[in-house]
Formats: structure tokens, C-alpha cells, sequence
């Protein structure tokens, strides 16, 4: 965690959503908790922002358990946004993220788009908070999310209902489980959105065969890791063309040049997520990825590769 910037001398610096990031290297919600469990590893105040795991007006218990299962490059999760709520994060995890000396996006769910709005306004009124992540597209909770997050309608409306109770710019995290993402970006544009994240992970599900029996509880979970990055690149694509909304690009992002491609594609900044959990260090390690490369290249800022695809 100690030793030189390996982005000095370099215009890393992005602008998403009005808000100036240092880089555009993130933490996709949900892998990297609330920051303070990965503080051990990481220097947060070298990342462009630390995005949160969600959080929901009330505590979730999530799924029954087993709920984690490795795949051939990637894994299963069905962990169902298991969280301690609002007054619990407020209380103990955002006084941490506030000495993080990084920015700080919230990521937020609900069951209902009056549990979105509660938690948004609650979280408008937070200092530490820069921005907030609505979490439309959850694949394995059941209610709410999935539905707001493959219906360009219901999408368009929770947008736009939480968009009039906040201070803080609206990032919508859209679904890959749908039939055209370009359709899903353009109705959270119509809703106000600032901003757009995605994607979030492939609905999938594994079988034991010994036992014949579901490997986890829930039957299905989201696929994420390096299995998805080509469905990333190309729905970041696609949407970057259909919008003019900022896109922070995810999915399978474990190396420099995956994080590259997802800029090229269209992306302004991107969000690292499951390579968390085989390098706790992969955030740094991407971001001097990141500088070596421009290096090599001759770029001098960042900025100059986004949407440059020939």
C-alpha cells in the first residue's frame, strides 16, 4: 500500500455525472463491502471511487445458503443483497468511507420504488455520499429489482420517482438479462438519470451431478467473472451509442487491458467487481495497468481513449 503513485504524470482524472474522479477505477457493488474490509490491502484513496454493497431501507436476511459457486471463469452468486440497512450504514460504515480520501457511491435497493425513494432521500442528506447507484437489476431477488430492471417502463418510472427526491447524481445499474440494452439505457435516460452503470450479472444456474440436485439454494444466481466480459463490452458498447448518459463500464474487468477495452467500448470509468476475490489488490494493480499502458502509448490522458474504438 505504500510506495509511488504509478499514475504521476498522468491526466487520469474523468468526469461522470458532474463529479471529478481522480481515475476511473472503481469497485463493483457488492464484492468490496463497504470499503473498510478491504482497507487492509488497498489503498482506497488511490481509487477513483469505492461503490458500496446495496443497501435497503431495512435490514435483509438474503438467501438460504449455499449461495456461492465457482464456475469455469467466473462464479455463482445468490447472495440476495443480504445488508444491515440504512441506520446501520450510516452509523458505522459511512463515517469510515468519509476518511477514506476517495469518493464515495452508494448502491442502493429496494423491494418497492417507495423503499428506493426512502433510502435515496435518506442518503441525499449524507455529506460523505457523492453519488448513488439504484440497483434495478438484481437477478436473484426475487421481488422488485428484476422486474424494474427488464421492463423499459417500470425501469423509466423508478428512475425518475428517485431522481425527484435526490441531491445526489442517479447512476442506474442496469440488467444483461434483457432482450436490448439500448432500449433499458434510453428509458432510464427519458427517467433523468445521470449516469448509467453496467452490466450487472448474467442470470445462470449450475447442477451437481452426483447428487442431482441444485448447487445453490436459490436454483439460480448471477454469473459474473471473466465468462461475461465479452457480453460487457458489447452492451457498453451498444449503449454508449444509444445515450449521452456517462457509463461506468463492468463485468469481467480483471486485467489492464479488460478495463482498456471497456473505455475504448464507451465506458468513462469501470467498475472492477469478482477479481476482488482472487486479488484483494486488483483495483491497484488494474489502475498501474492502466498507466503502464498509456505510457506505452503515448497517452497523456485517459480521457482520449474513451469511445475510441475504430
Amino acid at each position: 500500500m505504500i510506495g509511488k503513485d504509478p499514475t504521476e504524470g498522468l491526466h487520469m482524472e474523468v468526469s461522470f455525472c458532474g463529479i471529478n474522479f481522480q481515475n476511473p477505477v472503481m469497485t463493483c457493488s457488492g464484492t468490496f463491502g463497504s470499503g473498510a474490509e478491504y482497507g487492509e490491502f488497498v489503498n482506497l484513496s488511490r481509487l477513483g471511487a469505492v461503490v458500496t454493497k446495496g443497501v435497503s431501507r431495512d435490514p435483509w436476511e438474503g438467501n438460504p445458503t449455499p449461495r456461492l459457486a465457482e464456475t469455469p471463469s467466473g462464479m455463482l452468486n445468490a447472495i440476495g443483497l443480504q445488508n444491515p440497512g440504512i441506520d446501520t450504514f450510516v452509523s458505522r460504515d459511512l463515517p469510515f468511507l468519509a476518511q477514506a480520501g476517495t469518493k464515495v457511491i452508494v448502491n442502493v435497493c429496494g423491494h418497492s420504488v417507495g423503499e428506493y425513494k426512502d433510502v435515496v432521500e435518506r442518503l441525499s442528506e449524507e455529506e460523505a455520499v457523492d453519488a448513488l447507484e439504484i440497483n434495478i437489476s438484481c437477478p436473484n431477488v426475487k421481488q422488485g429489482g428484476i422486474a424494474f430492471g427488464t421492463d423499459p417502463k417500470q425501469a423509466e418510472k423508478v428512475t425518475r420517482e428517485v431522481k425527484a427526491v435526490s441531491k445526489k447524481p442517479i447512476i442506474m445499474k442496469l440488467s444483461p438479462n434483457v432482450t436490448s440494452i439500448p432500449d433499458m439505457a434510453r428509458a432510464c435516460e427519458a427517467g433523468g438519470a445521470d449516469g448509467l452503470s453496467l452490466i450487472n450479472t448474467i442470470t445462470g444456474m449450475k447442477i451437481d451431478v452426483k447428487t442431482r440436485r441444485f448447487v445453490l439454494a436459490n436454483k439460480t444466481g448471477g454469473l459474473s467473472g471473466p465468462a461475461v466480459h465479452p457480453v460487457a463490452v458489447r452492451m457498453v458498447y451498444e449503449a454508449a451509442h444509444a445515450v449521452k448518459l456517462p457509463i461506468i463500464g463492468m463485468g469481467g474487468i480483471v486485467t489492464a487491458e479488460d478495463a482498456i477495452e471497456m473505455m475504448l467500448a464507451g465506458a468513462t470509468a469501470i467498475a472492477v467487481g469478482t477479481a476482488n476475490f482472487r486479488n484483494p489488490r486488483a483495483t491497484e494493480d488494474i489502475l498501474a495497468g492502466m498507466a503502464q499502458y498509456m505510457r506505452d502509448n503515448g497517452i497523456s490522458d485517459i480521457r482520449d481513449i474513451i469511445g475510441a474504438v475504430e
